[in-house]
């Protein structure tokens, strides 16, 4: 039986023909036609001004912080619960990580805990350079508490929307709610380039320097020259391609990643000590993946048991993040809370959530979870 991934690519059907184009017109090159529409196709879906694709997520996220010259040593503050890119940029800045613990209710960012933590700072002259938001698993950060929190110290934001392509908060969709924004095409995600991702903004002039810092930072002249520092980091044409064939079927990727969250809820959601990721009654959810807890003393058994039962089925699950300050290269960073992270972890789960997911394969990983309960509950 083939094996269920958690994530896997899910081709469009438009892929050959766009690469086709590019292959026809010999535009092999970190730049080219399909480059720049990619970029104006999703600044328009998102509801930007201007984008800038680039080489991964990681690369736009450190684009992103480089735009905002931050002096070295200086702080920079991020969510606990998320993947370790979002720490690993600060450091490549030569600043220092923070980490904040995430809100119960919505797995995010704490806005209320940010908001003390910047009040405190303020008074003693210590307020970061940046804070950097994630728009976790698919569901945005309560960006209204957030904004209003940051905007009163004159703190910039950088959405790191990697995992939310499709989501909204009211009506604003992930990706365009920081000064700068940053969204993922890796293998994974809702639609890939195969490895991409793609800076965004309403400031042109701060796009218009990512390009050049993410081109070796060549200086305009005959011969190669460069006055400062710069990275290889732009999206070739070939990606960019497959990227605008994933893009005209990505409304149709969110409503089946939507799909998924619903058959796990009804199908699993009520079993004693099993909970989905709480939905944030202010936006809607692309649900990149659908995540559970498993509370080991009601459930029955442990998340880990769940997981590796799943895999001896040929079915790939996932731990929820692990916090980056229980992260051994983090280990020296401060953390405002944690405990809210660490709970999740030790309890979360991640579900096979691909868009190609078949009603069978759903009903099949959900009656695997069933029996382990039963099985757990009759012992």
């Amino acid at each position: 039986m083939p094996r269920i991934y958690l994530s896997p690519p899910h081709l469009s059907g438009y892929e050959l023909s766009f690469v086709k184009d590019v292959f026809d017109s010999n535009w092999i090159a970190p730049i080219g036609p399909h480059v720049d529409l990619f970029e104006s196709e999703v600044a328009e879906f998102v509801g930007v001004s201007h984008a800038a694709a680039l080489s991964s997520g990681t690369a736009a996220l450190h684009l992103a912080l480089r735009l905002l010259n931050l002096r070295p040593h200086q702080e920079v503050w991020c969510p606990t619960l998320t993947f370790a890119a979002a720490a690993n940029v600060i450091v490549y800045e030569g600043c220092i990580p923070v980490f904040i613990d995430c809100d119960a209710h919505t797995w995010n960012m704490d806005a209320a805990l940010l908001k003390g933590e910047l009040e405190r700072a303020a008074k003693s002259g210590q307020l970061p350079g940046a804070v950097i938001t994630v728009d976790l698993y698919g569901q945005c950060a309560d960006y209204n508490l957030i904004l209003e929190a940051c905007d009163a110290f004159g703190v910039p934001i950088i959405e790191d929307a990697a995992e939310a392509l499709g989501a909204t908060y009211g009506e604003r969709k992930a990706g365009s709610l920081g000064r700068l924004s940053v969204i993922s095409f890796n293998g994974n995600k809702i639609i890939t380039t195969s490895g991409g991702g793609m800076l965004l903004s309403d400031d042109g002039d701060a796009i218009r320097r990512a390009r050049f810092l993410a081109t070796q930072a060549k200086d305009i002249a005959p011969h190669y020259q460069h006055s400062e520092i710069g990275f290889n980091y732009r999206m070739s044409n070939v990606l960019a391609a497959i990227g605008r064939a994933q893009l005209k079927v990505l409304p149709e990727r969110v409503i089946a990643r939507q799909r998924n969250f619903e058959f796990y809820r009804k199908s699993i959601g009520d079993l004693p000590g099993v909970t989905l990721m709480p939905e944030a009654p202010y936006g809607k959810s692309s649900k990149w993946l659908t995540c559970v807890t498993i509370d080991p003393v009601v459930f029955g058994a442990t998340r880990e048991a769940v997981r590796t039962a799943l895999d001896a089925q040929e079915i790939e699950a996932r731990p929820i993040w692990k916090p980056l300050h229980l992260q051994p290269v983090f280990k020296e960073c401060r953390v405002v809370g944690g405990n809210v992270a660490n709970g999740i972890f030790e309890q979360g789960l991640c579900l096979p959530s691909g868009s190609a997911l078949k009603n069978d394969e759903l009903q099949r990983i959900s009656a695997i979870i069933r029996a382990i309960h039963l099985q757990s509950s009759s012992i």
